[in-house]
């Protein structure tokens, strides 16, 4: 690294722009989930269209990206409290994101079959 640069690339950065990434991307999934809710009183027809096209494999994918971003923003925030109010957080804070990465893979692997299933069934069969 070159002398006077602000960020190491350490595991607390990287965290901190994971959560700060992976709230926006929440965020932005509220806004078109809010949106398309309400398309319902609008016009059902589109609302229809739009529900359709969520049942395609490719959004099968996203939604799957979407529980990886909620739930490591999830862990990682209840880290992040820890860091915040735990006397010896601070210290710990690079195994406990260690652990939450951890769980996340974890939890994440068994949510590929729930969250991809219909797509795999769609793409390559029964």
């Amino acid at each position: 690294m070159p002398a006077g640069t602000l960020y190491r690339g350490r595991e607390g950065m990287w965290s901190w722009v994971a959560h700060r990434v992976t709230g926006v991307l929440v965020f932005f999934f509220l806004f078109v989930h809010v949106l398309d809710t309400a398309l319902v009183r609008v016009s059902p027809e589109a609302y229809d269209d739009t529900i359709a096209l969520y049942k395609m494999p490719l959004v099968a994918v996203l939604e799957y990206g979407l529980v990886a971003a909620v739930l490591f923003h999830a862990l990682n925030g209840l880290r992040v409290i820890a860091v915040d109010f735990w006397s010896r957080g601070a210290r710990y804070q690079r195994q406990m994101l260690w652990t939450v990465v951890g769980v996340w893979a974890v939890l994440m692997a068994g949510a590929a079959y729930p969250v991809l299933g219909h797509a795999a069934r769609e793409l390559f069969g029964s």
